[in-house]
């Protein structure tokens, strides 16, 4: 009988689990992917919205402004990227310049500090960048920049440290209420919880639909994004937005906390909740949109296109406003928590929704809280970042670190090495490319893959060709016998 199951180990369960290993809880994060941060969290934009958008009153607004507030404390605790190079919501037409103001009004009554209009000479002061077309632009010096697995990543380090389990490659097919809880079938077994977190990203509807006469229904929003090289990485200072239509913040152009320039996302809805494959139609889009606000852009820089998955939710139980988070106790289902409708600025929020859902698990259990807990967590060494004195020390101390594998990131032997061998270590190549960047350069693992795929097989103590990209199906290596690949 574990105290909390939590269903889904995406930003906003890690953050929930990181809030409860504060107690002496026995608490269970569930994942069907292979990897924490294998869904949504791993592909989006990157960006901590200050809280300018969402409608004041609403949940998301409350989490979105004090999620962006503590962002910064919780990157210097947990030791992941994060920089405040502030926002510009760009408007191209005199027409608009009220929606700014609307805007800015709507953000200083959700609490968002030093929001301000700026004419165009003071735009283009500000961000030499951008477009010849635009008019004014509202200044938010307050958004921001982070590493979105590297967040995701570091919540559940931490929480894994201080005591919380983490069963991977386990999908959730069953819920029964119990007496005092509930019981959670999966394809790998049962098990029994006083409390479950619902916390299923674009699933979150198929999971509340187990214990809840009153449904819900998700729609996955899909955006394709088109990442660019370092050496375009300095073309905007701030993350540029255009102004906001009913699909979305539109197409932002952004530096990206590793030096990189992002643009996108597009927002198409679709039925397939693993639909994230890209197309030349929705890439065009991209380029084109983003060309409004930095007509600079150089096409031949993009280095890789993805597409991430929004939850947006189209049918709220109980009557609940679908345009804003649903994260609450389930009316007919006592001690089922959902944590739903996490589209953006679900990010921004993850530092208060962990603690806002943990808030709410606490009065139902009323845990002690642990007297020693572990509030900090060191990350991998980033030796293309590290001064000539700590990276002499840590080679002095481990040779590997003055091996480089990844010769486009710069990323060693020692950092691979680091990323498999620490609490919830990888054990795909997309789980060390995501905790050390090795593979995400100009050459996309052109040149490191094989590397990473031995040292991966070495430290597993598994053949080379049980090592996966990702889930069960992405192997590499494959055998060919009489005209047929064997696996």
């Amino acid at each position: 009988m574990y105290d909390v199951i939590i269903i889904g180990a995406g930003v906003s369960g890690c953050a929930v689990a990181r809030e409860l290993s504060r107690y002496q809880l026995n608490v269970v994060v569930i994942e069907k992917a292979s990897d924490v941060c294998e869904g949504t969290s791993k592909a989006n934009s990157g960006i901590v919205h200050a809280g300018y958008d969402a409608r004041p009153g609403t949940l998301k607004a409350r989490l979105n402004v004090e999620g962006s507030r503590r962002m910064k404390e919780l990157s210097e605790e947990l030791d992941f990227p994060y920089r405040q190079n502030g926002s510009l919501v760009l408007c191209f037409d005199v027409k608009e310049m009220g929606k700014l103001e609307e805007l800015k009004k709507r953000g200083e009554a959700n609490g968002v500090e030093g929001l301000r209009l700026l004419d165009r000479q003071e735009l283009f002061v500000m961000e030499p960048s951008v477009g010849e077309q635009a008019v004014s632009a509202l200044y938010v010096p307050t958004g921001a920049i982070v590493c979105p697995f590297g967040l995701t990543i570091a919540l559940a380090e931490n929480a894994a440290v201080n005591g919380v389990q983490f069963q991977l490659n386990t999908m959730v097919t069953g819920i029964a209420h119990r007496d005092g809880g509930y019981l959670v079938t999966t394809d790998q077994g049962e098990m029994e919880g006083k409390v479950v977190v619902n916390a299923a990203g674009v699933h979150a509807d198929e999971i509340h639909n187990m214990v809840s006469r009153d449904t819900m229904e998700i729609t996955p929003r899909k955006g394709e994004y088109l990442l660019y090289d370092k050496r375009v990485g300095n073309l905007a200072e701030h993350t540029l937005f255009q102004l906001p239509t009913a699909l979305g913040k539109g197409i932002l152009v952004t530096p990206t906390v590793h030096g990189n320039l992002l643009t996108g996302p597009t927002a198409v809805d679709l039925e397939d909740k693993d639909g994230i494959d890209t197309t030349k139609e929705g890439m065009d889009i991209v380029m084109q949109k983003a060309k409004l606000s930095v007509p600079g852009i150089p096409g031949k820089q993009v280095i890789t296109s993805f597409a991430g998955l929004r939850a947006h939710m189209t049918k709220a139980p109980w009557g609940r406003d679908t345009e804003d988070f649903l994260i609450g106790e389930v009316a007919d289902a006592p001690g089922f928590i959902d944590v739903a409708g996490m589209e953006s600025p679900g990010l921004s929020c993850a530092p208060a929704t962990g603690e806002y859902v943990a808030g709410m698990i606490v009065e139902i259990l009323k845990p002690e809280a642990k007297p020693d807990f572990i509030s900090k967590r060191k990350g991998i060494p980033n030796m293309a970042l590290a001064s000539d004195e700590e990276r002499h020390r840590l080679i002095r101390e481990n040779p590997a670190y003055g091996n480089v594998i990844c010769r486009c990131e710069m990323v060693t032997e020692g950092e691979i090495l680091d990323a498999i061998r620490r609490p919830l270590g990888a054990t795909t190549t997309d789980g060390i490319k995501r905790r050390t960047r090795a593979g995400m350069g100009r050459c996309q693992s052109g040149f490191c893959n094989p590397k990473v795929v031995e040292l991966l097989a070495a430290e597993l103590s598994v053949d080379e060709s049980q090592i996966r990209k990702s889930g069960e199906a992405s192997r590499y290596l494959m055998e060919w016998e009489k005209g047929v690949f064997h696996e």
